[in-house]
């Protein structure tokens, strides 16, 4: 979109909005110095891939083609990327860490589309690609009873992730990259067949718990909901412990973001309604009670209410935090101290 095709007044308009949220500036970079600038970049990028766009939400993701998230998030998260792979002399890996719920997927997709109108080619890998395969989680959970589900830590191989992030990040073509089924197993999952990749440029790699790092042991002795027994207290402290064998792997990370729901809960609420759709739909779905101790099952592992606020109150650990709202929608996007 050319700058002429804007009146001075509509210039003015958009200018003002990007500077309105003082927290949202700052954590997009905005400054009434460069403001023109980055408002024009955003115009030119969604006029280049807005038609495309349109396409992945009806035909892949089938959610509305919303040009809000896609103004106000998106796009500001890609040109962000843009510029600091740009600043790298080798691929850059952007970690991503949100709940269930939370639109991981939806954001990756996303901003794959808007990064390759922006020369990057990028690759989505998530944490659930990198776990165990079938026989040894079998052999694992008869280890450990405790682990009825994959998605713990411990359930995780991450010298693979290490690997394969490290080849990534040296610029390595061709890459073997993970997949995972989850539809395997009767619906327990196993590995499928690797995906090769080349020349990536950017790397988002998203899980529900990326970049979460042990906390304090003491916050288990008195710890929230669903966190009530002995048995519960010893669960979430070997959880805890186990999070100290990702850390080599949080060290790939280039940068983290965190999506939080303003309210932890409505994970459980999210999950509900999308089982639901399922069985309206004719497939299979898990029953309310079922979700729910699903969705509790991991506050067990790892509680968000523990483990999100010290994360984000830890210097550099966190770049951006996207507060995530009951419809969905992105609300306060800010950097933490």
């Amino acid at each position: 979109m050319a700058q002429s095709s804007l009146t001075t007044s509509e210039i003015k308009f958009l200018g003002d909005a990007l500077l309105e949220d003082p927290d949202r500036a700052h954590a997009f970079g905005i400054t009434d110095e460069n403001w023109e600038a980055v408002l024009f970049d955003r115009l030119h990028l969604l006029r280049a891939s807005y038609p495309n766009y349109q396409h992945l939400c009806q035909e892949q993701l089938q959610i509305p083609p919303d040009l809000t998230p896609l103004w106000e998030l998106w796009i500001p998260l890609a040109v962000g990327l843009h510029q600091r792979r740009q600043a790298l002399d080798r691929p850059l890996v952007q970690g991503i860490l949100g709940g269930q719920g939370t639109g991981k997927t939806t954001m990756g997709a996303v901003l794959a589309l808007l990064l390759s109108h922006l020369g990057y080619p990028t690759l989505s890998l998530s944490l659930d690609d990198l776990y165990k395969p079938y026989v040894e989680r079998q052999r694992l959970q008869e280890q450990d009873p405790r682990l009825l589900w994959r998605g713990p830590p411990g359930t995780h191989e991450v010298s693979l992730g290490i690997e394969v992030l490290g080849q990534l990040r040296r610029g390595n073509t061709p890459v073997s990259v993970p997949r995972f089924d989850k539809s395997a197993h009767q619906g327990q999952g196993d590995r499928t067949q690797s995906e090769t990749v080349q020349d990536i440029q950017v790397v988002l790699f998203e899980g529900w718990f990326v970049g979460m790092r042990p906390i304090d042991p003491h916050c288990f002795d008195d710890p929230p909901d669903p966190i009530t027994t002995e048995a519960d207290r010893t669960f979430a402290r070997d959880m805890n412990d186990r999070l100290r064998e990702y850390l080599p792997l949080w060290d790939c990370l280039d940068h983290l973001w965190v999506l939080t729901p303003v309210d932890y809960r409505l994970s459980q609420q999210w999950r509900r309604r999308a089982e639901q759709h399922r069985i309206a739909r004719g497939g299979a779905g898990m029953t309310e009670g079922e979700v729910d101790r699903f969705v509790e099952y991991f506050w067990k592992a790892l509680h968000p209410t523990l483990f999100l606020p010290p994360l984000l109150k830890t210097p550099g650990a966190v770049d951006l935090a996207i507060e995530i709202q009951a419809d969905h929608t992105p609300g306060k996007v800010y950097r933490p101290a």
